[in-house]
């Protein structure tokens, strides 16, 4: 991305990546260039239904959040699957199929998660429904 195609400004996370540019035809034609250096080198092809051209205002949806000007969300399937899991892990506490030790775990994981976006009031919600859950 860097040496050969002088992309300036790319972000990558194991096999997802981003790529940012004011020109939408520059990015159409990386297209093709990226999928045939990952089909011939790495034997890899790229998502047909995971490769968009947005604008910034728009948002990019990249790991899990959603990064916008001036802000970071969480993706709402990200904020459904935290507490639809951990609601799940409350369960297997009460149950006693996990520790209190890896419910805490789990909830510190999550905050983490959470942490990196404009989520503070997701965070004390999370926190709530966890002293909640944990009474019922």
């Amino acid at each position: 991305m860097k040496h050969e195609l002088r992309v300036k400004y790319y972000a990558r996370y194991t096999d997802d990546f981003v790529i940012v540019s004011e020109n939408p035809e520059y990015l159409k034609s990386l297209i093709p260039k990226i999928s045939g250096f990952l089909h011939a080198r790495l034997a890899l092809y790229l998502h047909p239904n995971k490769v968009f051209i947005r604008k910034y205002r728009q948002g990019i949806d990249f790991l899990g959040y959603v990064v916008i000007p001036n802000h970071i969300a969480v993706r709402t399937k990200t904020k459904r699957r935290i507490f639809r899991k951990f609601r799940a892990k409350v369960a297997g506490f009460r149950t006693e199929t996990i520790t209190k030790a890896s419910l805490l775990g789990s909830l510190n994981s999550y905050l983490g998660v959470l942490s990196h976006a404009d989520a503070l009031e997701l965070a004390e919600e999370l926190k709530n429904s966890f002293w909640f859950w944990m009474k019922e």
